[in-house]
């Protein structure tokens, strides 16, 4: 690669991944290529010399820096991944042909690094300074010697490894920021995948491929350099305190001036200068108000309404069109914050394994809903009722497989449920066991209470196994109003389904009526397994699409702050970041 071509790759990468001018436009997408089609001009074990300096010897110096200690910043896990990645290739330079550089892969990889900040990544976790130095100390000499080729061959490779790693399962240990998430994101197929991906013919789309491919994943992404755009410009205002405040109300012209920039802010409102109707503006054959000496007022009128009716809607906010304590609190969580959120919510779906099958169940606990995928496609949707808030209620993020459907079950009371909410009841009213159909049965030797089957158990009429360790199943439910409330958290931590019916008939391949046959026969507890097994994904993503539109998902369980705490330096740069760039900038100018 020329020395002008170097020094305008590595500036356009260094810059472009921190600064946030230039995030408010996606690039053109990258289109996913078939694996497997190997680079017929990359051949490391055929290299016998680069620029003069034998391939015996760079590969001595590669093997003595392996033996050493992690290149700042990776860590010894990716370290790990790095000396296995050489040992794949006999430990010969990977990004090195007979003239320098190999100019299409390490443009290949520099595209990446500049990819990253769509994907919110930190760029400090990534070597690219002493990357910058490395490359400009080959352009500078016409013979370097073995480690100064070593030394840009192993940093090409760390950042590599890096940032591939970074895309398959995440920047961030889920269990360092309190997230309950016991996903296992296949680490073990790190190494494999990145042996493959150095064979490729398009490395560019290799690496690409690493990343989420699910759509909302890309939807996210925009959102993110949405967000970016509009915090760069200074976010949005704040909504003064004040009373809760009904459709037709009159309020401050200045509180309402302020909600309705606000609300213009993310799209809700058209933009413009324009104040709601207000007392000062009536006209001529208006009655005088008595108090002529009062303040002016503004009414939150039914446009004003409307629209904190949809935002309430979008933010996991009882819809009711009252701008009430809940709303205003949520209309001034800042832009920065929730461009945050956006990126905390792309680094959880990097926790998930990079296949989630080609048929699967997803369960988004702050949405309130299930989705059934089929070949890509969703094939069913529903809400559902999550586990609450508080004690051991709040249902974990984890994956297993479903295996059978069990019509008419019976409840098996958990013996935390039994000792502290049932036997408390039992002991007051002696009626409670007949009433709500209750018995008691022997299990191991302790007395345990179970519910008989029927339309009131509280399990419904059917429930969908994936044995786990939690004791968390799907299953119907008797109390079926309190689907019609926007904040569905009322569970033990089971999920109950909106349309069991429905979910039977997809998961078992059953018509309408042989389900109802089976709900609602004289036959109890009755077992079915499913064709095959189902993957079944609980999730906790609090930022996501829905019918085109962002929407932010009830926190539940406070899961957010600390993740949103350290994504944020890939969400949006500091100023410290930004000056790092243009130091870098200045070494690769030289």
């Amino acid at each position: 690669m020329h020395r002008r071509d170097v020094r305008r790759v590595m500036v356009l990468v260094l810059v472009l991944a921190a600064s946030t001018a230039a995030c408010g436009e996606r690039g053109p997408e990258r289109t996913a290529e078939a694996a497997g089609e190997v680079d017929p001009s990359w051949s490391p074990q055929q290299l016998t010399e680069v620029r003069g300096v034998p391939a015996a010897q760079i590969r001595q110096a590669v093997a003595a820096r392996l033996e050493g200690k992690p290149l700042a910043p990776l860590t010894d896990e990716e370290w790990t991944h790095a000396r296995r990645l050489y040992k794949a290739y006999g430990n010969g330079p990977l990004w090195l042909a007979p003239d320098g550089l190999h100019e299409k892969r390490a443009a290949a990889l520099t595209g990446a690094i500049l990819d990253g900040h769509k994907d919110a990544l930190r760029m400090n976790a990534y070597p690219v300074g002493e990357l910058a130095r490395a490359l400009a100390a080959l352009d500078e000499n016409d013979r370097p010697t073995a480690q100064q080729l070593a030394e840009a061959d192993l940093l090409l490779s760390a950042t590599y490894v890096a940032i591939a790693e970074d895309l398959m399962t995440g920047q961030v240990d889920p269990k360092t920021v309190s997230q309950s998430w016991f996903i296992d994101p296949q680490e073990e197929r790190v190494d494999s995948a990145l042996v493959r991906a150095l064979r490729e013919t398009k490395l560019d789309s290799a690496i690409a491929r690493m990343r989420p491919q699910e759509e909302d994943y890309a939807a996210l992404q925009k959102e993110l350099l949405r967000l970016r755009e509009l915090v760069s410009k200074g976010g949005w205002p704040k909504v003064p305190a004040g009373r809760p405040l009904k459709p037709g109300e009159s309020d401050s012209p200045a509180r309402l001036q302020a909600l309705r920039v606000r609300l213009a802010a993310e799209g809700l409102l058209a933009s413009g200068p324009q104040l709601p109707a207000s007392d000062s503006t009536r006209s001529a054959g208006s009655p005088k108000p008595e108090a002529v000496s009062r303040a002016p007022r503004a009414v939150y009128d039914r446009t004003l309404a409307g629209a904190v009716a949809t935002f309430q809607s979008r933010h996991g906010i009882p819809v009711d069109s009252l701008l009430g304590e809940e709303t205003v609190r949520s209309l001034n969580v800042p832009a920065t914050y929730r461009l945050g959120q956006v990126a905390a919510n792309l680094e959880r779906y990097r926790w998930l394994p990079r296949s989630l099958g080609s048929r699967y169940l997803l369960v988004n606990v702050p949405a309130f809903r299930v989705e059934g995928y089929d070949d890509g496609r969703k094939a069913i949707e529903m809400k559902v009722i999550v586990g609450q808030e508080y004690e051991d209620r709040a249902t974990p993020v984890f994956s297993d497989s479903m295996e059978v459907v069990v019509f008419r079950p019976y409840w098996f009371v958990t013996p935390d449920i039994q000792a502290k909410e049932m036997e408390p009841k039992i002991a007051a009213d002696p009626g409670y066991m007949a009433r709500g159909n209750y018995e008691y049965y022997q299990e191991g030797g302790q007395t345990r209470i179970r519910q008989r089957p029927g339309d009131e158990n509280s399990l419904g009429l059917v429930k969908f196994l994936f044995p786990n360790d939690y004791n968390i199943y799907l299953h119907d439910t008797p109390d079926d109003k309190l689907f019609e409330k926007d904040v569905r958290a009322f569970s033990h931590g089971c999920i109950r389904l909106e349309k069991p019916e429905e979910m039977a008939q997809w998961v078992l391949g059953w018509d309408a009526q042989k389900v109802q046959d089976a709900m609602h026969s004289s036959q109890d507890n009755r077992t079915v397994k499913l064709p095959r097994k189902l993957p079944v994904y609980i999730a906790y993503f609090t930022a996501y699409l829905r019918d085109g539109q962002l929407h932010f998902g009830n926190d539940l369980y406070d899961r957010d702050g600390k993740l949103v705490a350290i994504v944020n330096e890939g969400a949006y740069p500091t100023t410290q970041a930004v000056q790092a760039v243009e130091a870098l900038q200045r070494i690769a100018e030289r």
